[in-house]
C-alpha cells in the first residue's frame, strides 16, 4: 500500500515537471531585441520622462555596475504595496539608482545582479493596469510576496519582510530564460506552488493546474469542479492577501486561498494543503477543502441550495461532476456546454481515460417515462462531448431514472419539495480514473 502511494506521488511529481515545462515552452514569448539604453538616474530622479530626455540618453547612461555595486540597506515602508509600487515605478522609468536603493544589497546577489543588467537593457514594461500583484503571505503579517507583472514575460517576484513596523525587500527573483525556468519548477516553495495553482484555475487552465497536485489524493473531477466554480461564480483573486498561511512545517504547509466576486462585494475562500517527502523534494498539493467556497457559490449562484453544486460526492468514492436540467427537459443550458469543454480537455488529453454518464430525474412521472428522460439527459451530454472531439469509446452512458435521488423529493410531512427535486434533475459525470 505504501509503495502504491509512493508511485502516485512520483507520478504527480513527473506531471509537475513535464506539464510545467510544456506550459513554459508554449507560453514564453520569443526573445526580443535589445532596446536603447535607459534614462540616466539624474533625469529620472528629477522627474524627466524618457521622451523629455531627448537625444542625450546614450551619453547620460549610468554605469550599471557602479549604480548597483552598493545600493545600501534598502528602503522600508509602512505598507508593502506602497514599497512595491515605488519599485515598479523605478523599473518603468529605468531609474537604476532608485531601483537599487529600494531593493537593497541584501536582495541583490550575484545571480540577480547579472540578470538585472540584462533586464534593464530589455524593452520589457510593467503591465497596465494591475501591474503590481500581491501573491500572498508565507508568514502572517511578517513575510509577504508580491509580483511586478511585466508585459510578455514573467514578473519580478519580491519577498518582503516586516520588522519594526516597516516592510523591506528580503529577496528578489527576476524573470529567467526557458531552461532556468524549467529548473526553477523543482525549487518552488510552497507559496509559489499554491500561487501557480491558483493562477491556472483563474485562467481556466486545467492542464497546468493538475500538474501541481497529487493525483492519488486530488481528483481530476475536483480540479475541473474548481474551474467550473470559478467560471460560474465569476470569481477573481482577492487583491489583498490572496493566499494566507495557515501553517508551515518542514514537509507540510497550508494556505487559505481568498477569492471574491467580480464586483468585490462577496468574498469566499478554500483551503490548500501541500506536502513534500522527503523534505528536499518538490512541493505538491495533497488536499483541497472546498466547503466554504461551495457555501458561497450556493448562496450567490444556486439560490442558497447547497445541493445544487457542480461537484458532488460519488457513492462509490471520489468526486463527480453534476450538470442540471430544468423540469421535464433534456436540453443543456449554455453554462453546461462550458462545463463540458473543461471535461473534454481531460478526455482528449488522454484517449485511455473513460467516463461514465448517468442520467437522473426527480420523482414526478411514471417509472418508464423517467427512465426514458434520464437516458436522453445522459445521451445529450455524450453527444456533445463526441461533437467536440471526444472519442465515443471513452464514454459510457447509463439511465438511472428516479432511482438515485440526491435529495428527498418530498418533505418529512409528505409534501412535494421543489428544492429537493431540483437537485435530482441531473446528469452526473463520473471520471473512471
Amino acid at each position: 500500500m505504501q509503495r502504491s502511494k509512493l508511485s502516485y506521488f512520483f507520478l504527480g511529481l513527473a506531471a509537475v515537471i513535464a506539464a510545467s515545462a510544456a506550459y513554459l515552452w508554449f507560453t514564453r514569448p520569443s526573445l526580443r531585441s535589445k532596446a536603447h539604453a535607459a534614462n540616466s538616474a539624474e533625469n529620472a530622479a528629477a522627474g524627466v520622462s524618457p521622451d523629455q530626455a531627448g537625444h542625450d540618453q546614450a551619453a547620460a547612461k549610468p554605469d550599471l555596475d557602479k549604480v548597483l555595486a552598493d545600493p545600501g540597506v534598502g528602503a522600508a515602508a509602512a505598507e508593502p504595496g506602497e514599497l512595491v509600487a515605488r519599485i515598479a515605478k523605478a523599473f518603468e522609468a529605468r531609474d537604476l539608482a532608485a531601483f537599487g536603493t529600494l531593493i537593497g544589497k541584501e536582495a541583490l546577489d550575484s545571480q540577480a545582479f547579472a540578470r538585472l543588467k540584462t533586464l534593464f537593457a530589455s524593452p520589457l514594461r510593467v503591465r497596465q493596469p494591475d501591474g503590481v500583484r500581491e501573491v500572498g503571505e508565507s508568514e502572517l503579517s511578517v513575510r509577504s510576496r508580491w509580483s511586478i507583472e511585466l508585459e510578455g514575460s514573467d514578473g519580478i517576484s519580491l519577498d518582503l519582510l516586516r520588522a519594526n513596523g516597516k516592510w523591506k525587500v528580503e529577496k528578489m527573483t527576476l524573470p529567467r530564460d526557458f531552461q532556468e525556468e524549467c529548473a526553477a519548477v523543482m525549487e518552488m516553495d510552497s507559496l509559489g506552488v499554491a500561487d501557480a495553482f491558483l493562477q491556472s484555475l483563474l485562467k481556466q487552465n486545467f492542464q497546468v493546474a493538475r500538474a501541481f497536485v497529487n493525483p492519488a489524493t486530488v481528483s481530476d473531477a475536483k480540479i475541473a469542479g474548481l474551474c467550473i466554480l470559478f467560471e460560474e461564480g465569476d470569481y477573481r483573486q482577492r487583491k489583498t492577501k490572496p493566499l494566507r498561511s495557515m501553517f508551515q512545517r518542514e514537509d507540510t504547509a497550508g494556505y487559505l486561498a481568498n477569492v471574491e466576486s467580480r464586483d468585490g462585494k462577496q468574498s469566499a475562500q478554500f483551503a490548500i494543503t501541500l506536502k513534500r517527502a522527503p523534505a528536499s523534494s518538490p512541493w505538491i498539493i495533497s488536499e483541497i477543502n472546498l466547503d466554504q467556497l461551495l457555501a458561497d457559490y450556493a448562496s450567490r449562484v444556486a439560490n442558497g441550495d447547497l445541493y445544487y453544486s457542480p461537484l458532488v460526492k460519488n457513492p462509490n468514492g471520489g468526486d463527480t461532476l453534476a450538470l442540471y436540467f430544468e423540469f421535464d427537459e433534456d436540453e443543456m443550458h449554455p453554462r453546461t456546454r462550458r462545463q463540458l469543454e473543461i471535461v473534454s480537455l481531460i478526455l482528449r488529453s488522454d484517449p485511455g481515460k473513460k467516463i461514465t454518464l448517468s442520467g437522473h430525474t426527480d420523482a414526478l412521472g411514471t417509472k418508464d417515462y423517467n427512465n426514458g428522460l434520464s437516458s436522453r439527459r445522459a445521451d445529450v451530454v455524450r453527444d456533445y462531448l463526441i461533437q467536440v472531439g471526444v472519442a465515443a469509446s471513452q464514454i459510457v452512458a447509463v439511465a438511472k431514472g428516479d432511482s438515485q435521488p440526491r435529495r428527498p423529493n418530498v418533505t418529512e410531512a409528505g409534501v412535494d419539495s421543489p428544492e429537493g427535486r431540483r437537485a435530482n434533475r441531473r446528469t452526473e459525470i463520473y471520471l473512471d480514473f
